[in-house]
Parts: structure tokens; sequence; C-alpha cells
């Protein structure tokens, strides 16, 4: 593992290499710490320590000032990973309020590149980012904080006319600047054929094994979850072990190919 932090630059490196890219979540220094540490490339300050966190049943309450907040902690307690944050619900309805929001979480929590979830309506608000020198990752298929207008958390893209959708949103989005993008709960076979298209990074969360990275939920991979586990997801501290090698196994088993295996892709 190279000492030198990582950039958007090193992860399309990697990428070229076939090199696979290992994230997770991460909401606290000490975190950021361990897992910066154990070899984690990305860390992704997610809203979704909105339900890991705070106990809500969505992402929906959180804030910016949350996210500013948790992002800053991560940002001090990392040295080497990149430090993705996410915009959360409605900081970002149009370009100059997602820009306003944007330059909070860099400014403030110490972001180096900004999430946002969204196909074609956020098009032209990727590109106003961009072209400010805002480095922005696109989230497409499962849309967490669109999850009352899609009835519930589930898989997208899994008939031919959504599926060739999502695949036209992620090449816009590659046109418009994105620098990063996540693939959430769709095909594996849809996912490949994205990440082979775009020359930026595609990171996979139950998007099956053959994107460029995988992310997990941190309190996901270490079992912590009150109920019952997500499909695609995996727990690392079955039989016992310490969290550190926990992470370490992830991020080994993710460059690898063995995260995710057959019984943890879905569709």
């Amino acid at each position: 593992m190279s000492a030198a932090p990582i950039t958007i630059a090193s992860l399309s490196v990697m990428k070229s290499r076939g090199e696979r890219i290992a994230c997770l979540t991460c909401y606290d220094a000490s975190f950021a710490h361990l897992l910066d540490r154990v070899g984690v490339d990305v860390l992704l300050v997610g809203d979704s320590l909105g339900m890991v966190i705070q106990g809500h049943a969505t992402t929906l309450p959180v804030t910016l000032e949350q996210m500013i907040y948790h992002s800053a902690a991560v940002a001090r307690g990392r040295k080497r990973a990149l430090l993705v944050a996410d915009l959360p619900f409605m900081t970002y309805a149009t370009p100059e309020q997602a820009i306003a929001s944007a330059a909070r979480l860099m400014q403030e929590g110490g972001a180096e590149v900004i999430k946002l979830e969204g196909g074609a309506p956020m098009v032209e608000t990727v590109r106003r980012m961009s072209e400010l020198g805002i480095p922005v990752c696109a989230h497409l298929g499962l849309l967490p904080q669109s999850v009352n207008r899609l009835g519930g958390y589930r898989f997208q893209g899994r008939d031919p006319d959504s599926a060739e959708r999502i695949r036209q949103e992620a090449q816009a989005m590659e046109e418009a600047g994105a620098v990063l993008m996540v693939l959430e709960c769709v095909p594996a076979a849809l996912a490949r054929t994205i990440s082979e298209s775009l020359k930026i990074p595609v990171i996979g969360i139950g998007a099956g094994p053959d994107c460029d990275g995988q992310v997990l939920v941190l309190y996901d991979m270490l079992g912590l979850h009150p109920g019952k586990p997500p499909r695609f997801s995996r727990d690392f501290m079955a039989g016992g072990g310490e969290i550190g090698e926990a992470v370490a196994a992830y991020v080994a088993a993710v460059r690898t190919g063995q995260f995710p295996s057959p019984a943890e892709t879905p569709y």
C-alpha cells in the first residue's frame, strides 16, 4: 500500500490498471484513522449516518450542518484516503443551491469530492459544479433520498427500458464532468457495461463484481445492523477477530475480486 494520498488521478490509474478500489462509509475520526491505516482507498461520509448513527428510518432527516460536522471529523482522522461526502436531501435542488452547499462541505467539512444522487435532472447541476472546480461523484440506480417516490429500497434497471435509461444517464454524467460514479442496486450485467464504457471509476454497491471498486456501509460490513442485513453485504466480523482485521479482510476481498461473491450478487 502506498503512503501517498489518494486522489482522483490515483483512482483513474487504478481503473486503467484493473486494480479494484476499496471504499467504506465513515462518520468519525477514530474510524477514519483505522480505515485509513489498513488501506481503504475512499472514505464516504454518507447521509446513511441518518440511519446507522441517528436511528432514523431513512436518510431524509439528515441536514447539511450534520454532514459538515461528520465530514470534518473524518477529515481530521485520515491522511491517505480520498474523502467523499454526500449532499443531503434537498440541499441541491438548483445548481446555485448545490454549489453553495458543496462549497460549505468542502470549506468547512474538508470534503474532497461531493456526491449527489440523481440522473438526467442533475446533469446541468453537475456541469455547473464541475466548471467551478467542484469534483462530483454521481450516484445512479437505487437513490435512497428518493425512497418515498420509489416505494422502498428496490433494485433498479431490471427491465430493458430502465437499464438503458441508467446507462444513458451514466454517460451524460461523465460528459458533464463527474469524476466518480456510484452505482447502487443495479443488475451486474448493467454495472459491467457501464464500468467498461466510462473512463471515470465506477464504485458499486449491490451491483455485482465487475465495477472498478466496491463500497459498503461500514456498520453493515461489521455486522452492526438491528435488522436483516442487505442481500449484497457481508459480515466481515463473523467468527470473531478485531475490527481492524475485519476491515483489512474486506479490502483484500475487494482487491482480489472475492467480494462480492455470486451469493452477494442478487441480480
